[in-house]
């Protein structure tokens, strides 16, 4: 029976210890103030982080890991005994980790290493991860596994809504036709991703009317009384995202529903504010 590793990158912004329970390895993007980088959910937190960005001047930046600590990974694994790795990563529509993990992969000897593109971020990539890595400790094969992921991707879903359009234009996921859009009749899109990039879904005027048009996303899905999976992510706003998890608790017998976040990474580009509520079928 193979042993096989499963890697992700800290923005599918898995609690620690939920990581190590399950013996996923985390390589961590980072997120840029002026002249100095920290690498999420290791070198700051996402408290840290939206504390820091108020404070902050300029509107910080992010970057991938470097090839070579994706190669590193790769070969710890390998000495530690594994004999493959599935590497699960952020959508590569915006951004190139993926691309970069692949890379590494073709630079370490003596271990396959395949990758999963979620397409996607945040703890609905995370649901891939978790999937893989239970799958791999009941001793599933990579073609068991990714047949899941795939099963997976079908029914995923995540819509999601921000506070501010000039974060996601600033750096560079939205077009500058849509943030004018945007600004100028003041709404609210509904955003999700869509061939890997973030678009706008449906437009609306009011967060209220944004995050009742997301309910009825998820409905839609839930009302069939297929055992479902969701989670709300909430870029601080810790209180909303714990009223929305109560309402839906309330509302749905068949929805095992849970809180998280949007880590400093996609927060950068989301703004502080964002919420969101991702899910798939189980």
């Amino acid at each position: 029976m193979s042993k096989i590793a499963i890697v992700t990158d800290s923005t599918a912004y898995i609690p620690k210890e939920r990581r190590e329970e399950l013996g996923v390895t985390m390589v961590p993007l980072n997120v840029v103030f002026g002249e100095e980088s920290y690498a999420e959910e290791v070198e700051i937190s996402t408290s840290q982080f939206y504390e820091k960005m108020k404070s902050s001047e300029e509107l910080p930046k992010t970057s991938q890991p470097a090839v070579g600590l994706f190669a590193e990974t790769f070969e710890r694994l390998q000495n530690e005994g594994y004999d493959a790795i599935i590497t699960i990563h952020l959508s590569s529509g915006i951004s190139g980790t993926y691309q970069t993990a692949i890379t590494a992969a073709g630079m370490v000897d003596g271990i396959e290493v395949f990758g999963f593109d979620s397409e996607i971020s945040c703890m609905i990539q995370g649901y891939y991860v978790i999937e893989a890595a239970e799958m791999a400790e009941a001793g599933k094969s990579v073609d068991e596994i990714f047949t899941r992921l795939n099963q997976m991707k079908e029914s995923m879903r995540a819509y999601f809504m921000v506070d501010d359009l000039n974060h996601l234009h600033r750096g560079g996921r939205l077009n500058g036709a849509q943030l004018v859009v945007g600004s100028l009749l003041k709404i609210k899109p509904v955003l999700h991703f869509e061939n890997k990039v973030i678009v706008p879904y449906e437009k609306v005027r009011t967060a209220k009317k944004a995050l009742s048009r997301i309910y009825s996303l998820l409905d839609e899905d839930a009302s069939t009384g297929a055992p479902i999976r969701a989670t709300v992510i909430h870029a601080n706003r810790p209180d909303e995202a714990k009223e929305i998890e109560t309402e839906l608790e309330n509302k749905y017998d068949n929805v095992d529903i849970e809180i998280s976040h949007f880590g400093p990474v996609i927060g950068t580009h989301l703004g502080e504010g964002s919420l969101g509520i991702g899910w798939y079928k189980k």
